[in-house]
């Protein structure tokens, strides 16, 4: 594989495509980001989805901290943050789920989720501005979380409602790297400590040792809830959990925790292809039922792909079996192939088994500015450290060259 090429692929794709669509069709001159938009960048609606904002305010963060230092990249995020921090958090910490065009609130405190993605976004935002009101807002949501997940009752998670008695896997994924952030540029031990029971739950509880599967929900005590709610395995899911799992073990040099995730990565692979038409199913049942307890399962929504061509990257480099770079294969040239909209720039989100695109609501109702550009800025990462490394090997100065650390994930 040619990773200078690739290398080159993925930059202009991230700046020449990416990026410009949404700078040029959904930054809200009013505030915040038009995520209720079209692949040709109508504008359909300005409500603000924090979810989608949150995400947006790491994306132009990141931008500016990894690929390029553009004052125009760290004002959208500001702006996008002070759009948000307008309206100041709700309910003792919590995030409002949605907000009008004007900034007011629609939907109160309704998901958690929110607020990992807020957390997320400050601590990134940190590293650009060092801004110590930045950080206190993010350790203030970090309180509000803690006291929630840890409560009698599941927190609210819309859209997908937590079972009382229940425990589900994407909240331990999203805040085990949303704390394992916070903790990096804070060096708190509470934090640190809180981010570290999420990474082992994923791995040790959510990762089944039999199955070597991930399910979304299990009862608090860990034992498995029934099918076919019980069994519901989400391959793209997973996958970006456990890249979020090596990007954790990786700053504590655990092989044994990299080696494991790699694994489990190859393994969602298999067992969410679609072999005859191609792509990752959204959903699968873990014992082969073929009715699946999901919404759209066998759709192909292009997050699990563009998570799954970082994870494959990623395991390329910490692992170096030849099936990543296979895999990596497949994945690129389905989704190089379905999804980009190249008069317009960004990719399309929902297709259908046969690669037909879909309109219908798989979540939020939002094209969302997030996984597209964090895989491109992830996977940039990956290859510029690739491409360094075959290029000591081949001047024959002797080379090794390990993953950034400082930066955080």
């Amino acid at each position: 594989m040619d990773f200078a090429e690739l290398l080159k692929l993925y930059r202009t794709t991230l700046l020449d495509d990416v990026v410009p669509f949404w700078t040029r069709y959904a930054i809200d001159p009013a505030g915040g980001i038009n995520s209720c938009i079209t692949d040709e960048g109508v504008v359909v609606s300005r409500d603000k989805w924090s979810w989608s904002q949150w995400r947006a305010v790491w994306v132009f963060s990141k931008l500016y901290n990894r690929i390029e230092p553009r004052p125009e990249w760290l004002r959208i995020a500001t702006s996008i943050c002070d759009f948000l921090t307008g309206s100041g958090p709700l309910d003792n910490g919590h995030w409002p789920l949605l907000l009008d065009g004007g900034g007011q609130v629609l939907r109160g405190y309704e998901s958690i989720y929110a607020d990992g993605f807020a957390i997320y976004a400050l601590a990134e935002l940190y590293r650009a501005t060092h801004e110590q009101s930045v950080i206190d807002l993010a350790m203030e949501t970090f309180q509000a979380t803690e006291t929630a997940i840890n409560a009698a009752s599941p927190p609210p998670a819309w859209p997908y409602p937590i079972r009382e008695g229940c425990i589900a896997h994407g909240i331990s994924m999203l805040f085990s790297l949303a704390y394992h952030e916070l903790a990096l540029v804070t060096g708190d031990g509470v934090v640190r400590a809180a981010a570290d029971t999420h990474h082992h739950r994923v791995m040790k509880t959510f990762l089944r040792e039999d199955r070597g599967l991930v399910l979304e929900c299990l009862y608090r005590d860990g034992s498995e809830y029934p099918p076919p709610e019980g069994t519901v395995v989400l391959p793209g899911h997973a996958i970006e959990s456990m890249y979020f799992q090596i990007h954790i073990a990786r700053e504590a040099d655990n092989q044994a925790t990299i080696k494991r995730a790699i694994q489990a990565i190859r393994r969602h692979l298999e067992v969410g292809w679609d072999g005859e038409y191609g792509g990752l199913f959204l959903a699968v049942d873990a014992d082969g039922r073929p009715e699946v307890a999901w919404r759209y399962p066998d759709s192909k929504l292009w997050w699990p792909h563009t998570e799954s061509l970082y994870a494959t990257l990623l395991a390329h480099e910490m692992g170096g079996e030849p099936w990543c770079l296979e895999w990596y294969q497949k994945l690129h040239d389905y989704s190089f192939s379905h999804y980009p909209v190249k008069q317009y720039g960004e990719w399309t989100q929902k297709l259908d088994r046969h690669g037909q695109i879909i309109k219908d609501v798989v979540a939020l109702p939002v094209k969302d500015p997030f996984h597209l550009p964090r895989a491109l800025i992830y996977g940039i990462d990956v290859l510029e450290r690739l491409v360094s490394s075959e290029r000591g090997a081949t001047s024959g100065k002797p080379k090794t060259v390990r993953p950034r650390r400082s930066r955080g994930a």
